[in-house]
């Protein structure tokens, strides 16, 4: 009886060591392959098919339609512009953008207007804000997708004399 008592109470104490040595490893992944990762979900869809990338951002701005401009926020109880395109882009795309309108400003390629399809955003220096930008996704026939302090989540005309006067750059994931 003592000598499975005693198996038993080693076996408990190899079993618990293994485990905390398995607990403690560290993560060899580096931050920069960590900012790379590709989420997916069911809901997502190609950038490559222009198709389903419309049908997705639509059914996407029905979803945030009504939601309020908040400055920093990222949610349906508020949401900024940059906020709305990285919430967008996991969900919609699996692509994780950086969070502030400046970083995701240096995401991609840079393209002309006149390159411009499904996906691709759109940046804006408007003088409002923290830094005077603001961002958008490029949707279809001029229209692209934002969190606007004025509508909220809505579909604004990229030639509009505003938008147009006001557009800096566009961008390709």
């Amino acid at each position: 009886m003592k000598l499975t008592k005693r198996w038993l109470s080693l076996g408990c104490l190899l079993a618990i060591t293994a485990m905390l040595v398995a607990c403690s490893s560290s993560d060899t992944t580096s931050k920069s392959q960590v900012k790379s990762k590709v989420y997916r979900s069911i809901y997502q869809s190609d950038l490559s098919d222009p198709i389903m990338a419309i049908s997705r951002l639509s059914e996407h701005q029905h979803e945030w339609k009504g939601t309020r401009y908040r400055l920093g926020g990222n949610s349906k109880a508020g949401i900024d512009c940059s906020g709305f395109m990285q919430v967008t882009f996991k969900d919609l795309f699996g692509i994780d953008l950086p969070r502030t309108t400046t970083e995701q400003a240096k995401a991609g390629e840079r393209i002309s207007k006149d390159e411009l399809r499904t996906g691709d955003l759109v940046f804006f220096k408007t003088g409002r804000g923290p830094n005077g930008k603001h961002v958008g996704v490029y949707v279809k026939n001029g229209q692209f997708l934002h969190a606007s302090t004025k509508g909220g989540v809505i579909y604004s005309d990229l030639d509009s004399p505003y938008w147009s006067k006001a557009f800096w750059q566009a961008r390709r994931l």
